[in-house]
């Protein structure tokens, strides 16, 4: 599998997940506000690194105010622009550094393929506290492992 193929197959999958967990904060009767807040700040931060991929400067907080339809625009937003985003890429794009500050102001440089493996672990992170989160408040949530999506023909 091609570089481009993997990462297509990788983002399809944060988009499926995404969705799933999205869909099981929708069906609660009541929200856990950190699970909400949780998702929010996810969406926000893949967002962020999107723009600092394209070296554009960062539009939203990395903890905006946790909105579930703010929650489900962004994410239909993300997976989009992460989808064609994927579709440029080749060896050389994820091989080239891309320089960015930190929302603490520090100036760092990364690989475009560091960042994007970055992206999709630290939203799986997220993902693994919401539904502790939702068990937590008794809720039931969302299965969303990579391989249960691989499986079942969702990827």
């Amino acid at each position: 599998m091609d570089a481009r193929a993997h990462y297509r197959r990788l983002f399809a999958y944060e988009a499926w997940a995404n969705r799933e967990v999205l869909t099981s904060l929708a069906r609660a009767t009541e929200v856990p506000p950190k699970a909400l807040g949780r998702l929010s700040h996810l969406l926000s931060a893949g967002g962020l690194w999107l723009e600092r991929l394209r070296g554009l400067p960062q539009t939203a907080p990395v903890w905006p105010t946790p909105e579930l339809v703010r929650c489900a625009e962004e994410h239909a937003r993300l997976a989009r622009e992460w989808g064609a985003f994927v579709e440029a890429l080749d060896d050389s794009v994820l091989a080239r550094e891309v320089k960015y500050v930190n929302t603490k102001g520090e100036p760092w440089s990364s690989r475009v393929g560091d960042v994007l493996d970055h992206v999709l672990a630290h939203s799986a992170y997220h993902r693994g506290q919401i539904a502790s989160d939702l068990r937590s408040a008794g809720l039931v949530p969302a299965t969303t492992d990579l391989i249960h999506a691989a499986r079942n023909g969702l990827i």
